[in-house]
């Protein structure tokens, strides 16, 4: 196992057929919970160690039932239709209740495929932006521990600096990467789409509690293209579509710094009044 910090904390034990047991990691603390995009690259782990894995993920869709709790949890990856070309799979994480019984915090359908060559164009080109070495590094304190895992370079759409309810739209931009050096690859990038802040602070300049519902990540590119990306910087653009009665969408891209659309990232959100 890699001694990075990322790899620890999607580390899965074998315990049976599809079945691992993992366990929550300090580094990756939020609010309340684990930081929703580890939770996520856990459970693609999961299929990824998965000795029947049909080629590579196609889409990750995540449910978030509840929070998990700090400590041990389970993980089932169970493939339940091998196409030719595409493999669908059920992912559970459930952890030990208040009774003692387990009970299903995250859920996820997950779609593999064989993927080959084909006419390929890139229909969202990246957005001109200033470069990595132009643009200062995220400076405002977090009370959360996750966000020291990530080096974040805000373009334009920062979290707000203060609390005046004067928000106006709800684009962020950054430029973004591991803030220890680590090759990106297919579990880091499903962590990279969920790093964006709720929309809702932005376009409001309000701060209300809020949380990720589901999301769901397509890939674009597969290993041997993330490959080429290694360390370097990835850009991210989100925005939100609509804020209605306690929920809102969010739309997320990520893009290499070559100018390569590595994903594309959808996510329904709660917010509290």
């Amino acid at each position: 196992m890699s001694a990075h910090v990322f790899d620890q904390a999607i580390a899965l034990t074998s315990t049976g057929n599809g079945l691992y047991a993992g366990a929550t990691s300090p580094a990756y603390a939020n609010m309340v919970g684990p930081f929703g995009g580890i939770t996520a690259a856990t459970m693609l782990n999961a299929v990824m160690l998965h000795p029947s894995l049909l080629g590579e993920p196609l889409s990750l869709t995540v449910n978030y039932c509840a929070a998990l709790a700090d400590g041990a949890f389970e993980v089932s990856a169970q493939p339940v239709r091998t196409n030719r070309s595409t493999q669908h799979w059920v992912v559970l994480v459930t952890q030990a209740g208040a009774s003692g019984e387990a009970e299903t915090v995250a859920t996820a359908t997950v779609v593999t495929a064989a993927r080959r060559e084909t006419w390929s164009v890139d229909d969202e080109p990246m957005p001109a932006v200033r470069r990595p070495d132009e643009v200062k590094p995220y400076t405002v304190p977090s009370p959360v521990e996750w966000i020291r895992r990530y080096e974040m370079r805000p373009i334009e759409g920062a979290i707000p600096r203060t609390w005046d309810g004067t928000g106006s739209d709800s684009r962020s931009r950054l430029w973004m990467r591991e803030a220890v050096p680590r090759a990106l690859d297919l579990c880091g990038l499903a962590a990279l789409a969920d790093v964006f802040f709720p929309r809702i602070w932005l376009r409001r300049a309000t701060y209300v509690p809020a949380g990720t519902v589901s999301m769901t990540v397509y890939f674009h590119a597969g290993s041997a293209q993330l490959a080429e990306v290694g360390h370097g910087w990835v850009l991210g653009q989100a925005r939100a579509q609509a804020f209605r009665n306690g929920f809102f969408d969010q739309t997320a891209l990520l893009w290499s710094e070559a100018g390569h659309l590595l994903c594309s990232s959808h996510q329904v959100v709660y917010y509290k009044e």
